[in-house]
């Protein structure tokens, strides 16, 4: 449906790019389909491949709106190309590279993950488009020309690919947090669970102890109480103890 003025909608130029997105990385994904076994390990295991790879799409080489069947035929031919077996010149690259497909290929199983895969990739696009209306609506209100390096498809391209693995890199990150933060609490807590159990520990081996011993002390205090006793009358019947009378001597 076209806006007022017969331009067309916000959401229809963003669902045109996402398109043309889309068919780009179709046109990737045929270019790249030809690659031998030691490219797609190399390609899986570039530098930055850690966040390269949070795209399972990019892993797969696979068409966002591809189909189970289609991410099934694919995720087996590249799984045969970068499996161990398959490249025992260099089995521990290869092992890591097939974990990586193995990993994108069950993420797309998972309607939620692929929802939110998909939900990143449209991001990045609806992100490029902004960003390319806020250049033109400043290039207009100066009065320069309004065509910006992002009208080259190649360039829009780039940038929706960037900001794509950006977004994607910065889930990856907060998720880390997130789990960092509940290994934190979660080690607190245990740590308090064991110093609460360790207390009520310390807690019945004093009572016990105490009920073990009371009577001794109740024996220790009798025999204090009657030496005390016996100590005390001892001492009066010694202070009251008339004196000796010296007997006089008659002549």
């Amino acid at each position: 449906m076209a806006a007022a003025g017969g331009e067309p909608s916000s959401q229809n130029m963003s669902d045109e790019l996402f398109q043309t997105f889309i068919s780009e990385v179709k046109q990737i994904e045929k270019r790249d389909s030809v690659l031998t076994s030691t490219q797609q390990i190399d390609r899986l295991l570039r530098p930055g491949s850690s966040y390269f790879n949070l795209n399972p799409f990019e892993v797969l080489q696979v068409d966002p709106e591809a189909t189970e069947d289609d991410l099934k035929k694919r995720f087996r031919a590249l799984s045969i190309l970068v499996h161990p077996d398959k490249n025992q010149d260099d089995p521990e690259r290869a092992q890591k590279a097939f974990e990586a497909v193995d990993k994108a290929y069950k993420l797309l199983l998972d309607p939620e993950q692929k929802k939110r895969a998909l939900d990143v990739i449209h991001a990045g696009a609806e992100y490029v488009e902004h960003m390319v209306k806020e250049k033109k609506k400043k290039l207009k209100k100066d009065g320069k020309s309004l065509d910006v390096e992002e009208d080259d498809p190649e360039v829009f391209k780039q940038a929706v690919y960037k900001q794509t693995m950006k977004l994607f890199a910065e889930l990856e990150i907060k998720r880390k947090e997130r789990e960092a933060k509940d290994m934190h609490e979660r080690k607190r807590a245990r740590e308090e669970e064991i110093e609460t159990a360790e207390k009520a520990k310390r807690e019945r081996e004093w009572q016990k102890n105490f009920e073990e011993t009371r009577d001794g002390r109740v024996d220790s205090w009798r025999t204090f109480q009657a030496k005390g006793k016996k100590s005390k009358e001892k001492k009066n019947r010694s202070f009251l103890k008339p004196p000796k009378v010296k007997m006089e001597q008659r002549e």
